[in-house]
């Protein structure tokens, strides 16, 4: 499989998890009762599968 420049979107939920994950932390916030990391966190699972039927959609796209 050859690697595509649009393949580099996949390291979006990862930066997500590892760099706004700790900086949600500090803020001691809720949405509703529901804490703010706990809506980041499911936010970003929510965000790794679009982002992975985009990259799906593009692969099948693009020519082999």
């Amino acid at each position: 499989m050859k690697l595509r420049p649009y393949h580099a979107l996949a390291l979006l939920p990862a930066l997500a998890m590892c760099v706004g994950a700790p900086l949600v932390d500090r803020m001691h916030a809720s949405v509703g009762g529901v804490p703010l990391l706990l809506i980041w966190i499911v936010g970003a699972v929510l965000l790794t599968s679009v982002i992975m039927a985009v990259i799906d959609a593009l692969d099948r796209r693009s020519p082999s």
